[in-house]
């Protein structure tokens, strides 16, 4: 994947590469993290760079919801959203809502050619939600 977003494989970008494909939707500390188990010595800066050069490439997506840290994803070119808990913050992936890429259409696009909507919903998770009855086999 590396050489063929032209980028040089070295350790610390299939450390990360790897780190964010086996943890969606982690935020940059829990990455660094992961990397460290293999890469002791890598540091948070090589981390931050390593991240930033993937996502440019097209080899991750970043993620913001609101009020939350960035975190990373591997699932990218499809236009999928995300649904949050307001709660314990946990992300998951929601696919396309209708259509096909950008899913959404604008009332007026201002000229923009729109190639992608990026759709947050919000709520609580089942393990947040007070409506959810607990599960007593578990």
């Amino acid at each position: 994947m590396l050489r063929e977003a032209a980028l040089r494989v070295t350790r610390p970008r299939v450390a990360v590469l790897s780190a964010v494909h086996d943890h969606p939707h982690a935020d940059t500390d829990s990455i660094i993290g992961v990397v460290r188990r293999d890469l002791p010595k890598v540091s948070h800066q090589a981390v931050y760079d390593v991240l930033r050069a993937l996502t440019a490439a097209g080899l991750l997506r970043r993620i913001q919801p609101m009020g939350s840290v960035a975190r990373y994803e591997a699932r990218v070119g499809d236009n999928h959203h995300h649904v949050a808990c307001r709660s314990c913050g946990v992300v998951v992936d929601v696919d396309c809502a209708v259509g096909a890429a950008p899913c959404l259409t604008a009332a007026d696009a201002h000229g923009f050619t729109i190639d992608e909507a990026e759709v947050i919903y919000w709520g609580l998770c089942p393990a947040c939600s007070p409506d959810t009855v607990p599960d007593d086999n578990h």
